[in-house]
């Protein structure tokens, strides 16, 4: 049976804050059992949702809440846990929040109820981050991703890794400790050919072009042409609010500004910015430079044309993943070629937006092996892939052991299994309260 990590007992919503019919609020810790006794009258059968009054020392009722037991281990935390569902009013909350505090419960810190839950050995550290993330999602992609690392994926790969280091540091420990025992030479080479498999695994799963970063930072679509070519209008249409100064002058938007949106289920930030054109004018000029390195760092650009030629660039043109026409209201019968749209009557908007969507989807391609998401993951297998590199080009056992055995720890790094001390509190600040 698992043992709680803390001595005490907390409590938190977790159901979020503001007007609501109902208040989830969640109890944890070996306190639970009897704070719901002194709540409720006794506690239910553990995991059978009842209805009970609650009451205060002196027996005035607080609410008439649904009420849930969860003895551990069998529970979010592993530990002893309370759910009550309360009406959703702020004097309701207010009054239970306080007799639970006159119980001896104190409130939740955020992120704890799902650290204990790491503690408690109900999830690694990949999955907890899940649970954050998916909490965190905007969009479709983002809620997908989160739900294959919340089911493990990540952890499986990374465990799997580690078990076959594991038997790579068992054979060197072979070769060290029996020296002059023939053995097998097959056992040596076998253990190379291991480790030149894991290295390459390894690599390949860091080559995937960051796209588990994409998805839950989102992508970054530039919208680039000279001036008046009609980038602050599209942002506006695509954002379907006003992000950007229209204004027939050219030269309107000088610095750089940005939209979130949703685009196929994928989360990409519209980068509107100065319109690139040669120009002696200083502020002018800084917004040029600015546009060019949003340009350079951007996921996709799209570089707009006027139909009328009205806008022509008399700048470089550095990059442009799609060339687009604007403004063909203005040419009539417009044809092409490439696609075209009229951000002011909305013609050609949909096959854009469709076009776009396609995009990000190819870029942060969700098929196949999990994703990386954080960049402690990446610096992690980092290190682990130079040991490794180092281990395959040691000349002796005891070298090639203590290199497999940081690779070791740089993976377990990652789930949690070693050295975590360090990270627990960077990465349970970023959770909620109720979780």
């Amino acid at each position: 049976m698992l043992l709680s990590y803390y001595d005490d007992t907390i409590f938190a919503v977790a159901s979020g804050r503001g007007q609501r019919a109902l208040t989830v609020l969640r109890i944890s810790g070996p306190r639970s059992g009897a704070t719901l006794d002194a709540l409720a009258g006794r506690r239910p059968a553990a995991r059978v949702a009842v209805l009970r009054d609650l009451r205060d020392a002196t027996g005035e009722r607080l609410d008439q809440a649904l009420v849930l037991w969860f003895p551990m281990p069998g529970s979010y935390t592993g530990e002893d846990s309370v759910e009550l569902h309360l009406h959703g009013g702020q004097a309701v909350l207010s009054a239970v929040s306080e007799r639970l505090v006159e119980l001896g419960l104190r409130p939740a810190e955020a992120g704890e109820f799902t650290r204990r839950a790491f503690l408690n050995g109900r999830m690694d550290l990949l999955e907890a981050e899940g649970v954050a993330d998916l909490v965190a999602a905007e969009t479709a992609a983002q809620r997908r991703q989160a739900l294959r690392q919340l089911d493990g994926e990540l952890g499986r790969l990374y465990r799997g890794w580690s078990a076959r280091l594991v038997q790579l540091l068992a054979q060197q420990e072979a070769l060290i400790d029996f020296p002059d025992e023939d053995l097998p030479p097959e056992v040596e080479g076998a253990g190379h050919i291991e480790l030149a498999r894991l290295f390459a695994e390894i690599e390949t799963h860091l080559d995937d072009g960051q796209r588990g970063e994409r998805v839950r930072d989102g992508l970054v679509f530039a919208i680039a042409g000279p001036p008046n070519a009609g980038k602050s209008t599209l942002i506006n249409a695509v954002a379907q609010r006003d992000v950007a100064i229209v204004s027939p002058h050219a030269g309107t938007t000088r610095d750089i500004l940005e939209a979130r949106v949703d685009l196929a289920g994928v989360a990409v930030t519209l980068v509107d910015m100065a319109g690139l054109r040669d120009t002696t004018d200083a502020v002018e000029a800084e917004g040029v430079k600015r546009a060019r390195a949003s340009i350079a760092s951007a996921d996709f650009v799209i570089f707009l044309h006027a139909a009328d030629q009205s806008a022509p660039c008399t700048g470089r043109l550095d990059r442009a993943d799609l060339e687009l026409t604007t403004k063909t209201d203005l040419v009539e019968g417009w044809r092409g070629p490439g696609l075209g749209i009229s951000a002011l009557t909305g013609a050609g908007m949909a096959d854009l937006l469709q076009f776009l969507g396609a995009q990000a989807q190819t870029l942060i391609d969700g098929s196949g092996a999990p994703a990386l998401t954080r960049p402690r993951h990446r610096a992690a297998l980092m290190e682990a892939v130079q040991r490794l590199a180092a281990a395959r080009d040691a000349a002796w056992p005891e070298l090639r052991a203590e290199d497999l055995r940081l690779a070791l720890r740089a993976i377990g790094r990652i789930t949690g299994i070693v050295g975590v001390e360090d990270i627990l509190d960077s990465i349970f600040f970023q959770f909620c309260i109720g979780k």
